[in-house]
């Protein structure tokens, strides 16, 4: 039987991947550490996330008639969502605690899909982005959404979250 080589730091295997820029949450020995923000500049900043929830037109109607079991579906999801962005540095390590300044998750159902596609728009004026509770509120809507139609069809499917736009900061301006 072969011998495993021992693991390296990720550092190592970073050094290795070739130049580019550094993993901010690696220390010099490889271990996972928050980074200091104390130094940066406190500024607006924006992030704006996107994702789908596929179904079936059938559940898709049900829930843009207001007959689900459960409730309010896209009410419930975007409330969901609007709670998880105030929540990511409790629910992802070494994210930073934001007092954030405006969250607002859209969700429009969508009969080409068919489904719901959930948006988004996280703003903070402080040292570092929101891309993650942008990110986040989009995850837990989805989320929200499969849940309170797992009932009816449990073949839908969480598909594309991803960041759409981000705004403010050292890295400037990205839009996907």
């Amino acid at each position: 039987m072969a011998r495993q080589p021992a693991k390296r730091p990720a550092r190592a295997k970073q050094a290795e991947a070739g130049p580019g820029p550094a993993l901010t949450h690696i220390g010099a020995s490889g271990e996972a550490r928050m980074v200091d923000v104390s130094d940066k500049p406190a500024t607006e900043r924006l992030a704006v996330a996107e994702g789908r929830v596929v179904m079936t037109k059938t559940t898709l109607d049900l829930i843009v008639s207001g007959n689900a079991k459960k409730g309010d579906v896209l009410g419930t999801a975007r409330i969901a969502g609007i709670m998880a962005a105030k929540r990511t540095s409790e629910l992802i390590p070494l994210c930073h605690p934001l007092a954030l300044s405006k969250v607002i998750v859209d969700i429009l159902p969508d009969a080409k899909l068919p489904g719901c596609v959930v948006r988004a728009s996280v703003k903070v004026t402080g040292p570092t982005g929101v891309e993650m509770e942008a990110l986040t509120a989009v995850s837990v809507a989805c989320l929200t959404i499969y849940d309170m139609i797992k009932a009816v069809e449990r073949g839908v499917r969480i598909e594309g979250i991803h960041l759409v736009e981000k705004l403010g900061g050292k890295s400037g301006h990205y839009r996907a």
